[in-house]
């Protein structure tokens, strides 16, 4: 399954870029499907900084649902590469259930646009059946099947809900400036 989502944010390249970047914790009250984030590590090599921080899902999930649902389907590692030479963040998700037979990786742009800023994510989705462990062979695709749909209706819409948090959150800086 491929990823595409195209992003407008009114506000500059390097503020939109350094937000997203830098202060991830603070746009958790904008993510529903997200709980909590844990930063494992973070380091800066020349004009990039690698990341890796372990998400915590299932915000919007009722708490009856959620209980169906194994911890490891609503946890992701993801592993990051902000480069702020070209404006740019690649990026892998590593799942916590069905890990070996997920992959899930892309790339976003940040680009200038007359001041404001078009974010294009592009990645993609793919399971391999063949490396679902304790399912029996003949279900295998099933679940591929449905543990692609799941995450394909997670990623993409928690790209869009994550910018529109950006979003929000700048316009709230720009408020509390003004009024400083």
């Amino acid at each position: 399954m491929i990823l595409s989502t195209d992003i407008q944010i009114p506000f500059s390249r390097s503020i939109v870029f350094a937000t997203y970047r830098d202060r991830l914790m603070e746009l958790i009250p904008y993510m529903t499907n997200v709980r909590s984030i844990d930063v494992k590590s973070r380091h800066q090599d020349n004009a990039c900084i690698h990341a890796v921080n372990e998400w915590h899902g299932g915000g919007e999930i009722p708490a009856p649902v959620r209980t169906l649902l194994s911890k490891d389907m609503l946890k992701w590692t993801e592993y990051n590469t902000w480069n702020e030479s070209d404006y740019t963040l690649v990026w892998s998700i590593k799942t916590h259930a069905f890990t070996e037979a997920v992959h899930c990786a892309g790339k976003n742009r940040f680009l200038n646009d007359h001041g404001q800023t078009l974010i294009e994510s592009r990645g993609e989705i793919r399971i391999d059946p063949k490396r679902i462990q304790g399912v029996p062979p003949l279900l295998k695709n099933k679940v591929a099947s449905v543990v692609e749909d799941f995450l394909s209706k997670k990623v993409e819409p928690n790209l869009l809900q994550m910018s529109e948090g950006v979003r929000q959150y700048l316009d709230q800086q720009t408020i509390k400036y003004k009024l400083a």
